[in-house]
C-alpha cells in the first residue's frame, strides 16, 4: 500500500521544494509536477510530488489521518 501525505508548498528552489505537514518542514522533489506554485498542496510520497491537490482535499485528508491516529491510540490490544 501506498500513502501520499498532503503537504503545503512553503519554498521552492529549483526542482526541489519544502512542504509543511502539521508543522513539520522538510524538502521533496517536484520534478514529476508542472508549475507548482508557493501555497498550493500536493501530496508527497517517498519524498516525490506525485499530484496537486486543492486546499480542501488536503485538509480533510489531514484531518481523516488525525483522527485514525487517535482511534488507535485508544484501542487496546
Amino acid at each position: 500500500m501506498c500513502l501520499g501525505i498532503p503537504s503545503k508548498i512553503v519554498s521552492i528552489n529549483g526542482d526541489k521544494a519544502v512542504v509543511s505537514v502539521g508543522g513539520t518542514e522538510y524538502e521533496a522533489s517536484i520534478q514529476l509536477l508542472d508549475d507548482v506554485k508557493l501555497g498550493e498542496y500536493v501530496l508527497v510520497h517517498t519524498g516525490f510530488a506525485i499530484e496537486k491537490i486543492s486546499e480542501e482535499e488536503a485538509l480533510e485528508t489531514l484531518r481523516l489521518i488525525r483522527e485514525l491516529d487517535e482511534d488507535n491510540g485508544q484501542k487496546s490490544d
